[in-house]
């Protein structure tokens, strides 16, 4: 209660070399909330990929997880950095909490009628939730007031722009239009900002924690997915054999990611800021396909069961496995150990691969081909970084 209580130490700098630095409670319970919104997300996706209404399947899917992950990765950034952990923090992180539980409640009016005022009033919430952490570092720390005033100057002028997109015409062009400016727009801000940093401002352990917490939240999508959808399927059909394949065969699959992902030395680069913010937006397209992997894994059972079309459900699930390869791959190539750059090659042929399948394979094959490769792939993966690193300590 006394820590619950303590007065308010203002906006703080954190060590960016602390030892044993690690994610807080309320770091895992910011993150519970988001599994909320990446759940909807991907179930909306599910449905419209089902009924084939592709372009609010794409763009809707694409629009409603850039804001979860923009609010989530601008957060985890800024605790790493700024977590002060006192009453004022705690508020204003249970702010962004609420936020992103308002916006999960509008996703489906986004994807169904192009309605985007909640999901907008949820971001806009978590946005200025954040915005006020800033401002507090402003206060309080004179070494990095400019950088500080700089994120809040952005993120309210960039909120402004969202509510103001809300009066636009909602045809699909004008959508697509505002909301890749504004995208753009959010993704911009912070590398202008950070230019002013006299230092590193972000421990990068902490932050591999971090990401790989989201990793397995997405993870967990893909999971929940395939066990929703194989107990629909027993309702309809028993135990059907190309039931169980599909399932298997997915679990396979969020497996040998679990262990691809975790199987690395994954860590922002430091030396550089560029490095940092190439991990850091990397890894959008990994946790964009996990979490749309778990929404073709449902289209897939369905279609065992008689619904929907084989090709989609092909692609379904092997085109988002691309997408998260393909970030994984762009991450480990750009920003990885030498051992991890060497497997870029093998990470551009499993893309290829997996998406052949997708294209011209029967969805048990391409389930099946996708989860093979991954596996091999993982292995060889293993076995290169494991013989590099055991030359290394030879030499040493």
């Amino acid at each position: 209660m006394v820590r619950l209580l303590r007065s308010s130490v203002g906006g703080v700098a954190r060590d960016a070399d602390e030892a044993n630095r690690s994610a807080t409670p309320l770091e895992l319970f910011f993150d519970l909330c988001f599994v909320v919104a990446v759940s909807q997300a991907s179930a909306e996706l599910h449905h419209s990929l089902v009924e084939r209404h592709f372009f609010d399947a794409t763009f809707g899917f694409a629009m409603s997880f850039f804001g979860i992950w923009w609010a989530w990765v601008n957060f985890a950034w800024f605790a790493s950095g700024h977590d002060s952990d006192d009453v004022p923090y705690r508020l204003l992180t249970l702010l962004q909490m609420a936020g992103v539980l308002v916006y999960a409640a509008g996703i489906h009016d986004s994807f169904t009628k192009y309605d985007f005022t909640t999901v907008v009033a949820g971001y806009v919430v978590m946005r200025l939730g954040l915005m006020a952490m800033w401002a507090r570092v402003a206060r309080d720390q004179p070494a990095h007031r400019t950088r500080a005033v700089r994120y809040v100057v952005g993120v309210t002028t960039i909120q402004m722009l969202w509510i103001a997109r809300l009066a636009l015409p909602d045809d699909r062009n004008t959508i697509v239009v505002s909301f890749g400016v504004l995208m753009v727009c959010e993704l911009l801000w912070p590398i202008y900002a950070e230019r002013s940093a006299t230092s590193r401002q972000f421990h990068p352990e902490h932050l591999a924690e971090r990401f790989g917490l989201f990793t397995i939240i997405v993870l967990g999508e893909g999971i929940l997915s395939a066990t929703v959808a194989v107990r629909e399927a027993l309702d309809a059909v028993g135990l059907a054999f190309d039931v169980l394949v599909v399932a298997g065969a997915s679990l396979v699959i969020v497996f040998t990611v679990w262990w691809a992902y975790f199987g690395r030395e994954d860590v922002p680069t430091v030396d550089k800021l560029n490095g940092a913010f190439i991990w850091g937006y990397g890894h959008l397209p990994v946790f964009a396909g996990l979490a749309a992997f778990g929404a073709g894994v449902h289209v897939a059972v369905e279609f065992m069961t008689g619904e929907g079309g084989q090709r989609v459900a092909a692609l379904a699930v092997t085109v988002p496995i691309a997408i998260a390869t393909a970030g994984f791959t762009f991450v480990g190539a750009t920003t990885g150990t030498s051992a991890e750059r060497s497997t870029a090659a093998r990470g551009v042929a499993v893309i290829v691969i997996v998406v052949a399948l997708g294209v011209v394979a029967p969805l048990k094959l391409a389930l099946l081909g996708t989860a093979g490769v991954l596996v091999i792939a993982t292995i060889l993966q293993g076995v290169a970084l494991g013989r590099r690193l055991g030359l290394a300590e030879s030499a040493s």
